[in-house]
């Protein structure tokens, strides 16, 4: 079962099953460490449509909304 970064509970760990932005958004996410198969582990979100925050190996990574709801993970 797939879900969305932005609905996942905090300390939710999981893969990246897909990451559906554009070519170039997706370059970004790359460039972040953030690309299919990637395991990461959500720290935070805050209310409001505020920012997601997750922990990627060893960074920790702070996202907005709209670019945290382009992830979608796989349950584990």
């Amino acid at each position: 079962m797939k879900i969305s970064l932005i609905k996942a509970k905090k300390n939710y760990r999981g893969k990246i099953a897909e990451i559906a932005a554009s070519p170039a958004t997706q370059n970004k996410f790359m460039s972040l460490g953030l690309y299919k198969g990637r395991e990461i582990a959500k720290i935070s979100h805050f209310a409001l449509r505020g920012p997601v925050t997750v922990k990627v190996g060893r960074s920790v990574i702070a996202l907005g909304h709209s670019m945290a709801s382009k992830i979608i993970l796989e349950l584990e």
